[in-house]
């Protein structure tokens, strides 16, 4: 059976947000961890109800312990958990252009056409921008740890 070249871990940050994700080696070293599995295609955007739970698991998370670390992991660490922190990033107020960018500036291959159409016509509808007691929205900061 071929090897699969695993990338090494990488974390993405933009403004107070942070992900990261782990090799398996990393991942299997981490303590007190939540997994959830939300199964896709290899190489397809995830479903709507994928995303409909990622976004209400990192708001939540965002809530219950603001300025922690999302750790997201998909078994090559090229597309699902790459296209998952780019819509938290889309969601937070960032271009997907911008989204690409940043994480393939740390995980180089990440996403493959078909991902990025995906991305592209993806319509946030800033589900990740919050009000602070002032009034003013604010980015935010998610803990979750996703495997795959």
């Amino acid at each position: 059976m071929a090897q699969m070249n695993h990338p090494a871990p990488v974390e993405v940050t933009y403004k107070n947000m942070r992900f990261l994700n782990p090799t398996n080696a990393t991942l299997n070293k981490k303590e007190d961890i939540h997994v959830l599995d939300w199964p896709s295609d290899d190489g397809a955007p995830p479903s709507n109800q994928t995303v409909d739970d990622w976004l209400s698991l990192v708001t939540i998370n965002f809530h219950e312990d603001p300025g922690c670390c999302i750790a997201v992991h998909c078994v090559a660490g090229l597309g699902r958990g790459p296209v998952l922190v780019a819509l938290a990033l889309i969601e937070g107020g960032m271009k997907y252009e911008d989204a690409v960018q940043l994480i393939r500036q740390k995980q180089r291959g990440a996403f493959n056409s078909k991902q990025l159409l995906y991305l592209e016509k993806y319509h946030p509808k800033m589900r990740l921008r919050f009000k602070n007691s002032n009034g003013h929205r604010n980015n935010c900061c998610f803990q979750y740890n996703w495997g795959a």
